[in-house]
């Protein structure tokens, strides 16, 4: 099977959160027929619990028949090298079939080949499968004698990036393997750039009381829409504050730690005035900073703005975390990894100047186990969730040959 073809069959699976089951198991399947020695884990809820990127309560942490899969492939005297690992994420996020142009699991290629469209594609089908044959070509020069390596080569595919990374951080918390790991290159859609730090994040839940009333005397009411105006300015006032002068290298962007209320949900009713608002927030944490901090940057805010309202003083909003939480993460420049992938872009022509990422990825969790990991891999991140999800083909066929130069470099450091 060549890569095409793989990720064509890869990208037709509905492989959305607690679904991913059968998509895993071709993946597998296919990493033994391609050589690959095999290996397969679920999480565990309790541990996952015990980790603050996950909800507190077990029960609320979904893990039944998600399996995550990896394959690996040893070369000369293993033990004697060094162990990388390529990694990606199986779960894609749903797809509003009418917003689409077509099928959103049946891969759509343009007439040339140029482009395929699908969910999935960009993030991050195609990166993984890159990552997959970057490997088999290492195997296959290894085994024709043009390369002489000491090491292991691991390919992951990992289930529930998108609920806080339930694959890759059961992998950081309790290794699968019988081995070490050395460094790691998760295949996140970075346009073929370097990525050596990622954005953390909170969610929060801003709930407000007012008072109900008939629109008919709506003066006797306490309409809670004004006084979410009002702290709605006040949280993009601190974003604004926090552009100004919460800075970081590889941030250059127009709002590098941004804030975003995704849903609103007020009143109960089109003739009464709405006495009750939730709003969902997500607020982005620098690398650097902590999400606690953050928090708590926010909740401060709030509690200002309610000092100022009568009616909110007297009945405080309340502000709690809900869903999962993501730590910003970085590495050094000078990490071995990050030169084997430098290296291997100049290359290739491509630039090898190291950015950062306004999202979280499933690198946070190696990084906090002492795993050094880099994001590259082929494809634009504005198009992950996005409808009619595209990728250039040519770039997924690029990755894969910087990627087994990275892993060779890496292989060779030592």
């Amino acid at each position: 099977m060549e890569l095409r073809d793989f990720v064509d069959t890869f990208l037709r699976f509905e492989s959305v959160a607690r679904a991913e089951a059968p998509a895993q198991q071709w993946f597998k399947n296919r990493l033994y027929d391609l050589g690959f020695e095999t290996y397969e884990w679920t999480a565990d809820p309790v541990r996952l619990a015990e980790h603050p990127s996950f909800p507190d309560d077990p029960d609320d942490i979904d893990t039944g028949n998600r399996p995550s899969v990896a394959g690996v492939f040893e070369f000369g005297d293993p033990d004697a090298g060094q162990t990388i690992v390529l990694n990606g994420h199986v779960d894609v996020v749903p797809a509003d079939a009418e917003l689409w142009s077509h099928d959103p699991f049946t891969p759509s290629w343009d007439d040339d080949g140029v482009t395929v469209s699908a969910r999935g594609a960009a993030d991050m089908k195609s990166g993984v499968s890159a990552c997959v044959f970057a490997a088999v070509d290492l195997r296959d020069a290894v085994e024709a004698g043009d390369l002489d390596l000491d090491g292991r080569v691991v390919i992951e595919s990992v289930v529930g990036e998108e609920e806080g990374g339930i694959g890759a951080a059961a992998a950081a918390l309790d290794n699968p393997y019988p081995f070490e790991r050395d460094a790691a290159l998760v295949a996140e859609p970075t346009e073929l750039e370097p990525v050596l730090a990622t954005e953390g994040s909170v969610m929060k839940r801003l709930h407000l009381t007012g008072r109900t009333a008939h629109a008919a005397s709506r003066w006797r009411g306490v309409d809670v829409l004004p006084k979410f105006e009002r702290i709605r300015e006040a949280f993009f006032e601190l974003e604004t504050e926090r552009t100004e002068h919460v800075s970081h290298p590889l941030y250059d962007f127009p709002i590098p730690w941004p804030v975003c209320v995704g849903r609103v949900e007020a009143g109960t009713w089109a003739s009464s005035v709405a006495g009750t608002l939730t709003a969902e927030w997500r607020l982005g944490v620098a690398p650097g900073e902590t999400v606690s901090e953050v928090e708590q940057a926010f909740e401060d805010r709030l509690a200002t703005v309610a000092a100022d309202d009568e009616w909110l003083s007297a009945n405080p909003p309340t502000f709690e975390r809900f869903s999962v939480q993501f730590e910003p993460a970085e590495i050094d420049a000078d990490e071995p990894v990050v030169e084997a992938l430098q290296t291997a872009l100049r290359e290739a022509d491509l630039s090898d100047d190291p950015v950062g990422a306004t999202y979280g990825a499933d690198s946070r969790h190696y990084v906090e186990a002492g795993i050094p990991t880099v994001l590259f891999g082929p494809g634009n991140i504005e198009q992950a969730h996005f409808p009619d999800e595209t990728i250039e083909w040519e770039e997924v066929e690029i990755a894969r040959d910087v990627i087994r130069e990275t892993a060779r470099r890496f292989l060779q450091s030592k």
